[in-house]
């Protein structure tokens, strides 16, 4: 008897290399037993380079998913997309997944919420990515690809490739149990 064996392809609407990290690590914690071939991909977001609200974080998600997996001829697409979000007058930082496989159904998950500091909206509602004020304020270099936010604010207890993975499971979640979505 032989099996066929095959290697499933997940695009990453993003060239972020925590992003991809978190995808892999989500996956490879989901199917322990499966082989998958992460890769990141150029692709629009289609919403502002700063989304200001869950449900644009949401649509660029989206936007980032289907666009990866279809540009790339993948099983399945992911796209992460940070933003901010007003809560009480209150602004937090938080991510926003979604996964989609080849017959389209889709899973969204985002990562914990964390507040941004008046100081750093302030910054932001001038103009400036959070990931651009980050480097600003704590005096780094491109920590949207390696910390982030989350990582510079709890001293690395948390990264953003470590929130982001967290976010990729919840959005497998309807893929680990199709049964529930189903109608």
């Amino acid at each position: 008897m032989s099996y066929v064996y095959r290697i499933m392809k997940v695009a990453v609407g993003s060239h972020n290399p925590a992003k991809i990290e978190a995808v892999r690590m989500a996956f490879s914690a989901v199917w322990p037993n499966e082989e998958w071939e992460v890769f990141g991909t150029a692709v629009s977001s289609g919403i502002a380079n700063q989304p200001m609200s869950d449900e644009e974080s949401i649509r660029g998600a989206q936007n980032r998913a289907r666009a990866a997996r279809e540009s790339a001829g993948a099983d399945w697409g992911v796209g992460l997309e940070g933003g901010l979000h007003c809560v009480n007058e209150r602004y937090f930082d938080c991510g926003w997944i979604i996964v989609s496989d080849s017959a389209g159904n889709e899973g969204i998950g985002s990562t914990a919420r964390i507040i941004v500091p008046e100081r750093v909206m302030a910054l932001i509602h001038q103009g400036k990515e959070l990931g651009d004020v980050n480097d600003e304020l704590f005096g780094v270099k491109n920590s949207k690809q390696h910390e982030g936010y989350f990582g510079l604010m709890t001293k690395n207890a948390m990264t953003r490739a470590g929130t982001y993975r967290d976010g990729v499971i919840v959005a497998l979640s309807r893929f680990v149990h199709p049964h529930l979505f189903d109608e």
